[in-house]
């Protein structure tokens, strides 16, 4: 009896460089997306709600507590990547109408030959510019808006403004949830700005991130997260204290000193994120 074949690398040209698929040889359908030596995502076909990146625990989290558990939500993810966080979301609350918006088509293409969606999933995805189709986007349609944007290892400069907050505002549910993947190291001068633009438009602005990288000590992540609404902070510092690493959430006082002095962004002076440390984020 032949036994299966082990999965081999896929690599291609995309619309932003080369992307590669590599299996992971822990999990036999389980596939890390990098594009330009960058990862981007981590799928398990058959276990969804395995994550692996750090930063999409904490996007789960905010999943999580958006609303009581199994409750289906309507979810507007700006970056679609591997598609994981779509995934999980329509494995944990089945019946979840998900849009997903990618720039790169030719990423769309191989994502959707190699590591297809299960039937019924609830997950569409289109081509198109984050920006656009958040503007297109009609109001009041989402429970969760989930901002995952790199154009290679950077936020672009038009997904960091004031206007662009106002517009995220505009499509989500006045109890709805906005949570951005942001990348930033000490001063801290692209992620304090991005606390005050959106503290200037919500009511309610948590950071969730590693206290290293809070500190200063190394680049990282950090997951924004807004809401005219009360956010569930101790629910939120309960899930992400208990991760592998885990990370705390700052918010009320101690937020408002770490963004003392930063101003809210327009489009006309909006920059990108930092550009990662040689290493930080690259494989291979």
């Amino acid at each position: 009896m032949n036994e299966p074949a082990e999965p081999i690398p896929v690599t291609r040209d995309v619309d932003w460089g080369t992307a590669k698929l590599l299996p992971d040889v822990d999990r036999p359908r389980a596939w890390l997306l990098t594009v330009e030596g960058s990862p981007q995502s981590y799928v398990d076909l058959d276990d969804p709600t395995h994550l692996e990146f750090e930063y999409a625990q904490r996007v789960a989290h905010v999943l999580d507590a958006a609303a009581e558990p199994d409750r289906p939500l309507d979810v507007l993810h700006l970056g679609g990547g591997a598609l994981t966080l779509p995934r999980y979301v329509a494995a944990t609350r089945p019946g979840s109408r998900q849009r997903v918006v990618e720039a790169d088509r030719g990423l769309i293409a191989l994502v959707t030959e190699h590591l297809p969606l299960r039937h019924g999933s609830g997950i569409e995805v289109i081509a198109g510019d984050a920006r656009g189709e958040l503007e297109a986007a009609p109001a009041a349609s989402a429970d969760v808006i989930v901002a995952d944007v790199f154009g290679g290892s950077r936020v672009p400069a038009h997904l960091t403004s004031l206007e662009y907050a106002r517009a995220a505002a505009r499509v989500l549910r006045p109890h709805g949830h906005y949570a951005a993947n942001l990348a930033d190291g000490a001063p801290f001068t692209f992620l304090r700005s991005q606390v005050a633009t959106f503290a200037e438009v919500f009511a309610h602005v948590c950071l969730i991130a590693e206290p290293q990288m809070l500190r200063g000590r190394r680049f990282g992540n950090a997951i924004l997260v807004a809401s005219h609404a009360e956010l569930p902070v101790a629910a939120l510092a309960r899930r992400a204290a208990a991760d592998a690493f885990p990370a705390r959430v700052e918010h009320g006082p101690a937020l408002e000193r770490f963004a003392a002095g930063a101003g809210p962004v327009h489009d006309a002076e909006a920059v990108g994120s930092p550009e990662p440390p040689g290493g930080a984020f690259s494989v291979g």
